[in-house]
């Protein structure tokens, strides 16, 4: 199978504008990303897809493939699609342009749920401990099934702990995705569905049109740069 990274990478940012162009050491947040999953090795090709001709200029000046999107777009999925719809590739990896910690272990087992031929979208998790984390809107929490297919994304506590004394794991979702092609354009034919819209969770569409994402558990994937806070944990970690 042809696989491909594809690093959504929106210059405005709700809570953290220009957030991927912040400083992290040495090199810009999306520089990190970049050379981090070209280091995996587990790509064909590694594409940054962008709406920014700062970003643009960021990966192309350093040697990098960067693309334009041409259209706006509500969702990372919607700009990556964009880009990809004439690529000839069987597997589309969706790598968030905040998540400067990628690492090949958890990609390479992302990539192996598709030797089962049922799985459409595959995504990833990791497991909450912190109480003020699992409280907290910004942390985007998951529910699975025995069979590790997600049931339900929220903002919100899931699953709200009714029984104090019946031990509850909670996982966070991590924003890293894998796709079959045609289920990626799929995607973009769909409408906003009310879920998504309610809880801005764009993997919510996929659910709502009954594709289950099939949930891998990581242990580790560091910090997503969401806030100015999360910068300085990252500068710590890094």
């Amino acid at each position: 199978m042809k696989k491909v990274a594809m690093i959504p990478a929106r210059y405005a940012a709700t809570r953290f504008p220009a957030k991927l162009m912040q400083l992290l050491g040495e090199k810009t947040v999306i520089r990190h990303t970049y050379d981090a999953t070209i280091a995996t090795g587990l790509f064909d090709e590694v594409v940054v897809v962008t709406d920014s001709d700062i970003i643009y200029a960021e990966i192309t000046n350093a040697g990098g493939h960067a693309v334009m999107s041409i259209n706006e777009h509500e969702s990372g999925s919607d700009r990556i699609a964009e880009a990809a719809v004439d690529m000839d590739v069987d597997i589309i990896v969706n790598v968030q342009g905040d998540t400067p910690f990628v690492k090949r272990e958890p990609l390479e087992k992302l990539l192996a749920q598709f030797n089962n031929d049922t799985v459409q979208v595959a995504s990833m998790m990791q497991v909450l401990t912190d109480r003020n984390d699992i409280m907290d809107p910004n942390f985007v929490k998951v529910a699975v099934d025995k069979n590790m297919n997600s049931l339900f994304f929220s903002r919100s506590v899931i699953p709200y702990p009714r029984d104090k004394n019946f031990p509850t794991t909670y996982y966070e979702h991590i924003g890293v995705y894998a796709f079959r092609k045609q289920a990626l354009m799929n995607f973009t034919q769909w409408p906003v569905t009310p879920l998504e819209a309610a809880e801005k969770i764009e993997c919510l569409r996929y659910l709502e049109n009954g594709i289950p994402l099939r949930m891998i558990v990581v242990d580790y994937m560091g910090v997503e740069i969401d806030t100015p806070e999360d910068l300085e944990k990252a500068a710590k970690l890094l």
